[in-house]
């Protein structure tokens, strides 16, 4: 089995002697090449390159950052296929390297979600013995396009206020900060506060859907949980899954009481939806999208990229085999 490994050396995670250790397992495992992330895109690129040269596995140490690149880079149209796209009957994920993950990153939702533990040592283990027995799982993705641009993203994308604050900590960790959960709660909090509060600037439509405006922010799910705040998961779409459509939550209103109690009900380990006048929810949708009236921040799997007034959210089903 060929596989190529992606390491982004400035993981959080991770130092130079645990990815030597790591490398030297999977090497006695498959046949292995390695490749370092140097620059944003990157990953996406190499990932490109080993579907276009036929390697079994793509294996990533790194956060949910690299990842997102790495999938993108598996999805991209390769001889003149589009992604996603195989002829009828056809599995699509049969049409692409698996995928390997080991979690580096600080938050690591992806490789969480999939059952895989948060060390990359027992990730590794975990992984080593999904390859000995053969173990896949086939998963679906979500897909963003907006402007002409499409994304695909494995675990959530919103608008608005999350996207805010995601913004907030990527400018903080380009001033060399960690982006820990404690960093993430802070700065969340102080956001809140320069939020416009009056001004709910979205609206929500689909097929199917009955319209709904006034909108200040959206989460939009391919699992769950959304994300973690140390070990606690927060589930505001609890009934997301890899096998299901994409699920959203709204919220209509941004005052204190409101956002402490959504807040409350969403660090609430259950799978009782989130309740409330105020909320806008969908569960298991093909495609829907949401329009502002003024440029909003957009995140997707924890990356911020830039604002935006109009984003169309799609479900991609059976779009990678992960080894998990």
């Amino acid at each position: 089995m060929r596989a190529m490994l992606l390491v982004n050396p400035k993981a959080t995670t991770t130092n130079a002697r645990t990815r030597d250790v790591l490398i030297r397992a999977l090497g006695a495992a498959v046949e292995l090449s390695v490749e370092e992330t140097r620059y944003r895109g990157h990953a996406a690129a190499l990932a490109a390159t080993a579907r276009a040269k036929g390697y079994d596995v793509v294996a990533v140490l790194g956060g949910d950052g690299t990842i997102n690149e790495t999938v993108n880079g598996l999805l991209n149209p390769v001889n003149g296929d589009e992604p996603g796209e195989l002829p009828p009957g056809d599995d699509p994920s049969a049409g692409r390297p698996a995928l390997i993950v080991i979690p580096g990153g600080s938050a690591n939702v992806f490789a969480r979600a999939l059952g895989l533990p948060n060390d990359p040592t027992e990730s590794t283990g975990a992984v080593l013995e999904a390859l000995s027995e053969g173990r896949r799982r086939t998963v679906g993705l979500g897909q963003a396009l907006w402007e002409g641009q499409s994304r695909y993203f494995t675990f959530c994308s919103g608008m608005g206020y999350d996207a805010e604050v995601v913004r907030a900590v990527e400018g903080l960790r380009g001033t060399g900060r960690k982006a820990t959960p404690t960093r993430y709660v802070n700065t969340a909090l102080r956001h809140y506060l320069a939020t416009d509060k009056r001004h709910p600037p979205m609206r929500l439509t689909g097929p199917g859907i009955p319209a709904a405006d006034g909108v200040y922010m959206a989460i939009i799910s391919n699992t769950s949980p959304w994300t973690y705040v140390g070990t606690r998961p927060v589930t505001p779409t609890p009934w997301a899954s890899f096998e299901t459509g994409l699920d959203l939550l709204g919220l209509r209103r941004m005052g204190p009481m409101t956002l402490a109690t959504t807040i409350r009900q969403i660090l609430t380990e259950s799978e009782v939806l989130p309740s409330g006048r105020h909320l806008v929810q969908l569960h298991d949708e093909p495609e829907f999208t949401l329009t502002a009236d003024r440029p909003v921040a957009f995140q997707l799997d924890g990356d911020y990229l830039g604002e935006l007034e109009t984003v169309t959210f799609r479900s991609t089903p059976n779009a990678l085999q992960v080894l998990v």
